[in-house]
């Protein structure tokens, strides 16, 4: 579910995607009072890509407030082209997720929590797969925490003081 306009109606720049809404409920004296939260990726499809959770008492509220937070968060990733540029193992809590690059014309092979921020960063080649947990949340943070380590040639090879010939090989 793609939810692509800001507040105040306007065409947005960036790619939000709504990758999980959750309904929670109180019970108080006069009965439940029922609230949402909704975990929202965005980026720019350019490399860029943020993630937030928006709480409201209303699922478009939530959303709103999570496309807020998502992009007071948002982070720039290493690519290689339409893909990644090695593999990586993203872990945040109890998600475990495995990301590897994928020749040209693979397609984004990935669940629906990995698929919203592949998307959202502009990844068109990859493959994934989620190891432990299968929680949004934690799938979303671990994928996140995975292209956060992503290093390119050239920054392996500022850190090391050599050519990027010498650690591409």
């Amino acid at each position: 579910m793609a939810y692509n306009k800001t507040p105040n109606n306007e065409p947005s720049e960036f790619i939000e995607k709504v990758v999980y809404l959750n309904r929670v409920s109180k019970t108080v004296k006069g009965g439940r009072v029922m609230k949402f939260s909704a975990l929202v990726v965005v980026g720019d499809g350019k490399g860029t890509v943020g993630y937030g959770l928006g709480k409201a008492a209303e699922v478009s509220e939530a959303i709103i407030k999570g496309i807020a937070d998502a992009k007071k968060n948002m982070v720039k990733i290493s690519l290689d082209g339409n893909t990644i540029p090695h593999e990586v193992t993203g872990i945040f809590g109890a998600g475990t997720v495995l990301l590897k690059p994928a020749p040209v014309g693979t397609g984004v092979i990935c669940g629906g929590a990995v698929r919203a921020v592949m998307d959202a960063v502009g990844i068109k080649d990859v493959y994934s797969k989620c190891l432990r947990s299968n929680n949004p949340q934690n799938v979303v943070k671990a994928t996140m925490a995975g292209l956060m380590s992503l290093r390119s040639p050239e920054q392996v090879a500022a850190m090391r003081g050599k050519s990027v010939e010498e650690i591409v090989g």
